[in-house]
């Protein structure tokens, strides 16, 4: 128990940053001969390289370089299915493509519950000083890349940080904090028409100090939550969860389509991967980490070996080779 009460110190420090950001109402050479025909090739190349992979922020010029201080992190993923991460940050987003980082220049908003679908992504929070959204969001969705925000449940009520939605299928599933004029307090609520209408789930099984929860990109009977006593999981859209691990903590959890990619603690951070068909088991590679764990992951869509991961401690890291190799991208907030 010993090495687990360190982690109980880890996970609190993360929850209470959380709090203390929401609460604010403001991150080749060649032969000689071949020199010429080669290096205009290649140039033709990399042109086209960077038309195809241009980021979606250059695109509507509602980004702008960014080299600050990268902190207070509530979420991120591949937004819009764009092929680029997008971190959602108490100060707006960020966007990290091909060795660069972005951020908005307008609605730098303080993101909570933030997640990533396939034609833009959900949010709570409240708004940030540029804004003139109410404080809280309640719950906002957007298509593009964060310059709208339409209004969808709550605004003015809530700010949810445990908010799930599908990547596809965009099922909405939230654990209301406190009650509201369509939802009691402490209570899982699920949505399946855009946030019109709500029906709460019984969600037996989990009682439990949440961390995150998460929603299958297609089933929306499966959905995943990481809390203190550990990973807990839910194949009939949250009205029973089944905790999945033991001796652990857990800190993250994130679905594919095939299976449930969840980070745990016990003294050392473990990354494992979960088939939802025989439910078997196998341990994803981590870069050295001390006295950390994985507490935001995201895997690119388009591209299954390709993942990215928000430590506790502020450090970003990503793999393009099925964590092969990680590479520290942020650390503890500073871009490397």
């Amino acid at each position: 128990m010993k090495d687990l009460k360190k982690y109980f110190v880890i996970a609190a420090l993360g929850m209470t940053l959380g709090l203390a950001a929401c609460s604010q109402d403001e991150d080749p050479k060649v032969t000689e001969n071949k020199a010429k025909q080669t290096e205009t090739q290649n140039n033709a190349n990399e042109e086209q390289l960077s038309d195809e992979n241009s980021p979606a922020t250059a695109v509507d010029e509602f980004f702008e370089p960014f080299d600050g201080k990268i902190d207070h992190i509530h979420g991120l993923g591949y937004a819009g299915d764009q092929n680029v991460p997008f971190f959602a940050a108490h100060d707006g987003l960020k966007v990290y493509e091909n060795g660069k980082w972005y951020k908005t220049k307008k609605e730098n908003n303080d993101y909570m519950g933030f997640n990533a679908t396939a034609d833009g992504f959900y949010a709570s929070g409240h708004p940030g000083p540029d804004s003139k959204l109410p404080n809280p969001l309640g719950i906002k969705k957007s298509t593009d890349n964060g310059q709208t925000l339409e209004k969808l449940a709550l605004e003015g009520e809530i700010d949810f940080h445990l908010m799930g939605v599908g990547f596809n299928n965009q099922a909405i599933f939230v654990m209301s904090p406190q009650k509201s004029s369509i939802m009691d307090a402490n209570k899982l609520y699920v949505s399946e028409d855009g946030a019109k209408t709500w029906k709460e789930a019984n969600a037996k099984g989990l009682n439990d100090e949440l961390l995150s929860i998460s929603v299958h990109p297609n089933d929306e009977n499966f959905i995943a939550a990481a809390g203190q006593k550990g990973i807990y999981l839910s194949d009939d859209k949250g009205e029973s969860f089944n905790l999945i691990t033991n001796g652990f903590q857990g800190t993250s959890v994130f679905f594919t389509k095939d299976a449930l990619i969840y980070g745990v603690y016990d003294g050392n951070p473990s990354l494992i991967r979960r088939s939802l068909n025989d439910k078997s088991e196998e341990e994803i590679s981590l870069p050295e980490m001390d006295q950390d764990a994985v507490l935001y992951f995201a895997q690119n869509p388009k591209d299954e070996k390709e993942m990215i991961f928000l430590s506790f401690n502020g450090n970003i890291y990503q793999t393009k080779d099925n964590a092969e190799n990680w590479n520290l991208l942020v650390e503890q907030g500073n871009i490397k």
